[in-house]
């Protein structure tokens, strides 16, 4: 199901036939520094990972993160939505893409039109972010969307920036 278009880009719920997709994305350098390794090592885990991670969290939320692709060509290059995390009383917006389409300004046009979505479409009363304070170019998009730094939590013994409105 699509989510939003923007000038550039598509954004919509990811199937299973992306795996292949998510396989590259999961094990990209940017995802495994600052995200974390998901242990992701076959085609079989990473279609476990979709259906469990996104389209299950698309049921159970009602939001959830989304594919990235160029509207041209319809080539996915990224991933950006809503996460429901146990240790944040709202949702969390988030963001990955291949290292191929970095500095292209895909995930600021993707992250502003997904937190538009949240608040208008989804009726979400806060959206929050978290980011490590190495990764300063996830806190320069955190900004440009409006979001600004709040404080620093300890997520399992990791330092994290808490942003939000």
């Amino acid at each position: 199901m699509k989510i939003v278009e923007t000038e550039r880009l598509i954004i919509e719920e990811a199937i299973l036939s992306d795996a292949s997709f998510f396989f590259e994305l999961l094990n990209s350098p940017n995802w495994l520094e600052f995200i974390g390794d998901r242990n992701i090592n076959s085609l079989e885990d990473a279609t476990k990972y979709v259906q469990e991670s996104l389209i299950d969290n698309y049921e159970k939320n009602s939001y959830g993160f989304y594919k990235m692709s160029l509207r041209e060509t319809n080539q996915s290059i990224g991933a950006v939505g809503f996460l429901k995390r146990d240790y944040l009383d709202f949702p969390d917006i988030g963001y990955a893409i291949l290292p191929n389409y970095e500095g292209k300004g895909y995930v600021s046009e993707a992250t502003q039109a997904v937190f538009e979505y949240g608040k208008n479409n989804l009726n979400l009363k806060k959206i929050v972010a978290i980011t490590t304070e190495e990764n300063l170019a996830s806190q320069r998009v955190l900004s440009k969307i409006g979001l600004k730094f709040i404080e620093k939590v300890n997520v399992d013994g990791e330092e994290l920036l808490y942003f939000s409105i």
